[in-house]
């Protein structure tokens, strides 16, 4: 029997071709117009579309709302085609269980996944050897952009076993950036002072993963007094909205750096070396973003949840105007580098996550913004939403506190950075770890609905 291995699935060397990867990345795109990069979008949509028209999750999507084939004709046309998320690829999960109808396997290698499954069944997350190499190509690449070098030491703590985050990490940075590589993972796989340790030890220079653990690392390793032992220069993450001054203090001046991404498509921006807004990798994905309410293209310079089309993942489970539910806002000023992409504020929180307070939006993820950068708390939070007998919602942001702070000043605080008030309760640091479960899951929990909606 035969069959393609997975170096054979795909061409290496026209993948770096049409993907570049170091001085080449920044010579091309820094020498580009927007018409050109357009040009390149375009070609790759319309292959892109053929394929999909392939699968039958795009088919039943696209025909139920009288869709057929040849009437997206270019990139130009793809507001005609509908949106869809997770409850799509849930909904279609649970008609054609297992996997759902969506991957498009054929005989090639698949490099399977999930999503974590913490809010019910997990996503299935399949990728086709182009696809994954291209997916881990982009990380490595935004990485070197960064600064990160063939001599670095990187330490991740991004998770393993089913989800994917641990897993494309290594294979992005082993593949693509010739960096060594520490696969320390969660709290939970590498305990916190065993992880401080293998800093010290193995003269780990750059850390990646997210930031609240990442930052809770440094309380660590403060008090297992081994800073003088480590020389951390990088940290890559997802800021979000939280300050990135506090965390560079937090590891006596090592470099933030954010990134944006998903499960379904990997990285969609990341910072540059200049640290101003999160360039879009639109060579690879096509960001559009669209009102939260009426799913209309907003206004340049407004905010909107951000859907994404993955050019290049012509092979298994394409992804074509997939809601991600986050939302952020597209830059207007001209940026420092000279690159051709689009730049996006980064992550602002999600738009499903979003809880209406007597008429006010507020995003539970804002709070972080919002304390920073105050001594007397350690940034760990976690927001919880009640509704009395007579239909009224409230909300209690819970906070960690080191000692002195007062609960009228942080009520102030909220009040001034969220447009209403919510309650303030003030515990000691640690105690809203069972909550958040900083130590198990990638992304804390910051926001605990009790309203039975």
């Amino acid at each position: 029997m035969t069959f393609p291995t997975y170096f054979e699935s795909f061409d290496a060397k026209q993948m770096l071709d049409q993907y570049p990867v170091g001085d080449a990345f920044v010579n091309r795109y820094t020498n580009m117009s927007r018409d050109e990069l357009f040009a390149i979008q375009d070609k790759q949509f319309r292959i892109l579309m053929k394929r999909g028209w392939e699968i039958p999750f795009y088919q039943r999507l696209w025909g139920n709302q009288g869709i057929e084939v040849g009437d997206i004709k270019s990139l130009a046309d793809i507001t005609k085609l509908p949106v869809y998320d997770k409850t799509d690829l849930m909904a279609s999960v649970n008609e054609h269980p297992p996997y759902g109808d969506f991957d498009g396997r054929g005989d090639s290698p698949v490099v399977f996944h999930t999503t974590s499954g913490t809010t019910g069944r997990p996503q299935p997350l399949m990728f086709g050897p182009k696809g994954r190499e291209i997916t881990n190509l982009m990380v490595g690449r935004m990485y070197r952009w960064m600064g990160l070098g063939r001599d670095d030491v990187v330490q991740s703590v991004y998770g393993h076993g089913m989800i994917n985050g641990g897993h494309y990490i290594r294979e992005a940075v082993t593949h693509f950036t010739n960096s060594l590589f520490l696969s320390a993972g969660t709290g939970i796989e590498t305990r916190s002072i065993n992880q401080v340790n293998l800093m010290a030890d193995f003269n780990v220079t750059c850390m990646v993963g997210f930031v609240d653990y990442i930052r809770k690392l440094a309380d660590v390793a403060e008090a297992e007094k081994l800073f003088d032992q480590i020389n951390l220069k990088m940290i890559i993450g997802h800021l979000g909205t939280e300050d990135r001054a506090s965390t560079e203090a937090a590891w006596h001046g090592a470099k933030a750096y954010d990134w944006y991404g998903v499960g379904d498509t990997g990285t969609i921006a990341g910072e540059g070396p200049d640290r101003d807004g999160m360039y879009v990798w639109e060579d690879a994905q096509y960001l559009e973003l669209l009102d939260v309410d009426t799913g209309v293209p907003i206004a340049l310079g407004e905010t909107g949840d951000m859907v994404v089309t993955c050019l290049f993942k012509d092979d298994i489970a394409p992804c074509i105007r997939f809601n991600t539910h986050d939302i952020t806002e597209e830059r207007t000023d001209v940026n420092s580098t000279g690159m051709v992409f689009k730049r996006i504020t980064g992550f602002k929180g999600r738009s499903d996550n979003m809880v209406k307070l007597r008429g006010i939006n507020i995003f539970p993820h804002a709070i972080g913004a919002i304390i920073e950068g105050r001594s007397d708390l350690t940034g760990e939070y976690v927001c919880r939403v009640t509704r009395d007998e007579a239909g009224r919602d409230d909300m209690l942001v819970t906070l960690e506190s080191r000692g002195d702070t007062d609960n009228n000043e942080i009520v102030d605080l909220l009040r001034k950075g969220l447009g209403i008030e919510v309650g303030v309760a003030l515990v000691g640091a640690g105690k809203t770890a069972s909550d958040t479960q900083i130590d198990t899951r990638q992304k804390p929990i910051r926001l605990i609905d009790q309203r039975g909606l």
